[in-house]
C-alpha cells in the first residue's frame, strides 16, 4: 500500500528525466576548496597550514563543541591556502585549499568490519570521527542524532529515499547502484541504538530503486521498504514520519520525541563506509542538470568548485540566468561559480535566462490555495500580511517558525505572492532576536 501525508502539492514538473537513468560517474578536479562550515554547529578548526602535504582522508579540521565534526582532505596533495573566503553565509568562512597531485594516497584507515558484528559501542564514535552529517540538505551532525538522552527512546529509524525535490536524481541512482551499502548503514544505526524497526521510504516514481532496495533489504533483520505516493514535500522529515508512522511531530518538538529518527540514503551509505572501510566522508553523489550540455550524476570530492563541475558536464548549453544548489523548490542561488560544493550539495542546477526571470507579486485574492497546500497546516496568507508589515511577533504567534520553507504555498498561489521568501526573512529575524536575548527561537 502506498502511503503519504496530508496536504502538499503535486508538481506539474519534476525535470528528472535528463538524469534519472544516467549511472553515477566520478569526477576529480585539479584542486578542492574545503570549507569548515559544512554542518549545523560550530565551524571546524583548521589543523593544517599552507605548504603541508595531506593524504585522502587525513583530518584537516578539528571538531569544535558538542555539534562539531571533523573535516577531512578529499584529495591528496599540497595545501595551497588556509584562509577565509566569501561563501553563501553572512560572514566569510574558513577554507582549506588543496592542489590535487592525483596520487590518490590515503591516510591510514581503521576499518571496524561487518556492521552486523562490530562492537555497538564503537559505531557512533566512528560516525563522528568520519565527519558524517545529514546529506539531504539539513547537515545536522549524524552522531548527535544517534546520541540519545537517558529519557529518549527510538523505536523506528526511517531512511529517506523520497527525493521529492525537482531535478535531483542523486539519491535515486545511489539506491539503484549501491543499495547494499545503504542497508548496511541503516543496520549499523539500528544496532547502535538497539532499534528493531528500520524502514526505507521511496516514492513510487522510482520503481527501479524500490526493486533494488527490496532485494538489498531481503533477509536483513527488521529492515523493510515502504512505497510512498509521489507528492511534494514527501521527503520532508515531518511529512515522511507522518506517512510512515501516522504520527505527527508536535510543534516545538523533534522526531525523537515521538521515538523516530530519519536518515538520508546518502548518510546511511556514508555510515557503512565509515564502519566497514574506516573511510571518512570525502565525497558524495550530486546531480548536475539544467542548461548544461551533458547532465550527469557525479560522485564529487567534497570541496570541488562549481565551475569545474560545470566543465565536467561540457559547459553550459546556453547562457545561464542563475545556478542553484538544490532544486527549484528549495534551492539556493549561487553568487558566483567559484563556490565549492559541500557535504549537503545534492544538486547543481543551471537555469537559462527565461527560467530565471523573477515574477511580480500580485494582490492576494483570498483563494485559500496556500492554506490547502501547506503540509504543516499554517495560514500563509495571514503570515504574509504580518511579514510585509514587519510584525514578526505576530507572525511568530501564527507559528511561522514551524514553516519548513518547502515552497508549496508559493507554488500554488495564483497571484505569485512571494510567500516562502518572506517567511524565510521573518524566521531569520526571529532567530537573531532570540540569539540577542540568549535564547532559542521556537
Amino acid at each position: 500500500m502506498k502511503v503519504t501525508f496530508k496536504r502538499g502539492v503535486h508538481l506539474s514538473y519534476a525535470n528528472k528525466e535528463p538524469t534519472k537513468q544516467l549511472p553515477i560517474r566520478e569526477f576529480v578536479s585539479d584542486s578542492v576548496q574545503i570549507i569548515m562550515n559544512m554542518h549545523i554547529g560550530a565551524p571546524s578548526e583548521p589543523c593544517v597550514k599552507k605548504g603541508d602535504y595531506v593524504k585522502i582522508g587525513q583530518k584537516i579540521g578539528d571538531a569544535v563543541g558538542f555539534l562539531g565534526i571533523p573535516v577531512h582532505a578529499s584529495v591528496s596533495g599540497e595545501v595551497t591556502d588556509v584562509a577565509r573566503i566569501a561563501y553563501m553565509m553572512e560572514e566569510p568562512v574558513m577554507a582549506v585549499t588543496i592542489r590535487n597531485d592525483f596520487k590518490d594516497e590515503w591516510t591510514e584507515l581503521n576499518p571496524l568490519g561487518s556492521v552486523e558484528s562490530v562492537d555497538i559501542d564503537k559505531i557512533v564514535p566512528a560516525i563522528r570521527e568520519a565527519g558524517i552529517c545529514g546529506m539531504g540538505g539539513a547537515s545536522f551532525p549524524t552522531h548527535v542524532k544517534l546520541s540519545l538522552k537517558p529519557e529518549q527512546k527510538c523505536d523506528t529509524i526511517i531512511v529517506n529515499g523520497a527525493e521529492c525535490e525537482t531535478h535531483l536524481t542523486a539519491d535515486h541512482r545511489l539506491m539503484v547502484e549501491n543499495a547494499p551499502r545503504i542497508v548496511d548503514g541503516l543496520r549499523a544505526a539500528m544496532r547502535a541504538l538497539k532499534v528493531e524497526k528500520g524502514v526505507i521510504a521511496i516514492e513510487d516514481n522510482k520503481p527501479d530503486a524500490i526493486e533494488a532496495m527490496m532485494r538489498a533489504a531481503n533477509g536483513r533483520d527488521g529492515v523493510s521498504v515502504a512505497v510512498l505516493k509521489t507528492k511534494y514535500p514527501q521527503g520532508g522529515e515531518k511529512q515522511l514520519i507522518e506517512a510512515i508512522t501516522k504520527k505527527q511531530v508536535p510543534t516545538k518538538k523533534l522526531p525523537i520525541d515521538i521515538g523516530v529518527i530519519v536518515l538520508n540514503v546518502g548518510t546511511c551509505a556514508a555510515i557503512a563506509d565509515a564502519i566497514i572501510d574506516g573511510k571518512p566522508l570525502i565525497s558524495r553523489v550530486t546531480t548536475v542538470t539544467g542548461c548544461v550540455r551533458n547532465p550527469a550524476n557525479l560522485r564529487l570530492r567534497i570541496g570541488t568548485i562549481v565551475e569545474d563541475v560545470i566543465g565536467a558536464c561540457a559547459g553550459f548549453s546556453e547562457d545561464p540566468g542563475k545556478v542553484v544548489f538544490g532544486g527549484a523548490m528549495t534551492g539556493l542561488c549561487l553568487p558566483r561559480l567559484s563556490i565549492p560544493m559541500a557535504k549537503s550539495t545534492n544538486g547543481i542546477v543551471a537555469y537559462n535566462e527565461v527560467e530565471s526571470r523573477s515574477v511580480e507579486e500580485g494582490p492576494c485574492i483570498r483563494c485559500g490555495k496556500c492554506v490547502s497546500a501547506c503540509p504543516i497546516g499554517l495560514n500563509p496568507y495571514q503570515i504574509k500580511v504580518f511579514a510585509d508589515a514587519d510584525k514578526i511577533e505576530e507572525a511568530e504567534k501564527l507559528r511561522v517558525m514551524d514553516c519548513i520553507l518547502c515552497g508549496c504555498c508559493s507554488y500554488e498561489c495564483p497571484s505569485r505572492r512571494w510567500l516562502t521568501a518572506s517567511f524565510k526573512i521573518v524566521k531569520q529575524k526571529l532567530t537573531l532576536k532570540a540569539k540577542a536575548k540568549g535564547g532559542n527561537a521556537k
